[in-house]
Order: structure tokens, then sequence, then C-alpha cells
């Protein structure tokens, strides 16, 4: 399984390409459809780890070690926020590093789609992320790798990898801009769990910060003007 990580990748480049193709347009051109593509790949990795686990005799809950009852309500508070603070900071630091401009916000990332589909990704997009890359580079990467430094670097590579090509533009600082924004966050994410083996916060926290991206997806959707404001 460790072989999947780069997975997530592969399959986003493809989907863009092949989105391109079909529509007759350019990449950037169907980047804001980025969310509804990455829920759909989320429900596929999602049901090719529970796939993986039943054929040797497990369950998607052991993959990550999910343990009922284990968590406080303390650690789920101080993962939630310091996903939010590291996160965002991540972004400010690569804007300031690719682009020179603090705050930056990649525009693409909150245009608009049909506004059925947004309601329906405020509540999907963040439940099926958080599942299917926690349960990807945290149950595949960290929990399968013996060593303790390669366990931690190589799943936090490719968690952040894979964020440059949601959604796939050819265009290397975009790609660099996206990998500097999430590095610092997946190597904190998965030495927590290399040390805690404790999912639950990191599955709420990442969920969270999933809500606030698809809340404004939502808002450049259903007002007239908000993705405007940002560009």
């Amino acid at each position: 399984m460790v072989y999947l990580l780069p997975i997530r990748c592969v399959i986003f480049v493809l989907i863009f390409l092949c989105g391109a193709e079909i529509t007759k347009q350019k990449v950037e051109d169907i980047s804001n459809w980025w969310s509804v593509a990455a829920s759909i790949v989320n429900i596929a990795v999602v049901w090719m780890l529970c796939v993986w686990a039943k054929k040797n005799n497990s369950n998607f809950g052991e993959l990550i070690n999910y343990q009922k009852g284990k968590t406080k309500a303390k650690q789920i508070v101080v993962i939630s926020v310091l996903v939010l603070v590291v996160g965002m900071a991540g972004m400010y630091v690569a804007g300031y590093v690719c682009y020179g401009i603090i705050p930056y916000a990649a525009p693409m990332m909150i245009a608009s789609i049909p506004v059925w589909l947004a309601v329906i990704n405020v509540v999907v997009l963040p439940i099926t992320t958080a599942l299917a890359e926690d349960g990807l580079y945290i149950g595949c990467g960290v929990n399968q790798i013996e060593n303790k430094v390669l366990a931690v670097t190589i799943p936090a590579f490719f968690f952040a990898l894979q964020h440059s090509f949601i959604p796939t533009l050819f265009d290397l600082r975009y790609i660099i801009y996206r990998f500097i924004s999430f590095l610092p966050l997946t190597l904190i994410l998965c030495w927590y769990y290399s040390k805690k083996r404790n999912p639950l916060p990191i599955l709420v926290g990442h969920a969270i910060i999933d809500v606030a991206t698809a809340m404004q997806i939502l808002a450049s959707s259903a007002v007239p003007g908000f993705y405007e404001t940002i560009l």
C-alpha cells in the first residue's frame, strides 16, 4: 500500500486532462470544478482502502488505528487550532515566497460552481477529504513504513504534493506554491500521528479547515461578485 501514496497526484492530473479534452477547454478553464473532482476522488479512495482492508481481514478503522473512547476533547481542540494556524501560515508564507504577496490566495480555489453542488460539497468535501487523505497517507503511509524518519517524511511529502494538482495547472510557480503551502502542516500531522497513533484529532482538524474552504466556495457560488473581490 505504500506504493499507492502517489496515486492521488496521478488521478487528479488525469481527471483534469480528460476533463479538458472532453469539454474542449484548457485545464485552467475547468479549475473551478476542483472541489467536485476532489469529492469524487475521495469517495473512490475510501472505497479502495476499505476493499484492501477487507481483503486483509481488517477494516478502515483498524487501518488508521481508530480506537473508540481514546480521544479527549482537549486533543481535538488543540489539533484543530494547530491545523488552522499552521495551514493559514503555510499559505501566507508560500504566497510571499512564490508571488511576493501577503496574504495571497489562489482565486481558482474558491471560484463558483452551481449552487446546489456547492451546498452538497459543504458536507461531502470535508468528510471525504479527511477520510481519504488521512486514510491514505496515515494508514498506508505512516502505519506501513518501519523507519521512523521515513514513516513521517515520505507520507508527508506526497500528502503535500497531491495539493499541487488540485486543481491541475501546468504552472511551475503555482505547483511550488501549493506544495510549500501544505508541507509544514503535513509534516506536523504525520509526526503527531507517528507519536500518538490517534487519528481522530487529525480527522476533525482536517475536516474543519475544509469546511472553511467549502463555505467560501458556497459564498462565491451564491453571492454575485464575491469571487471577483479576491481577483
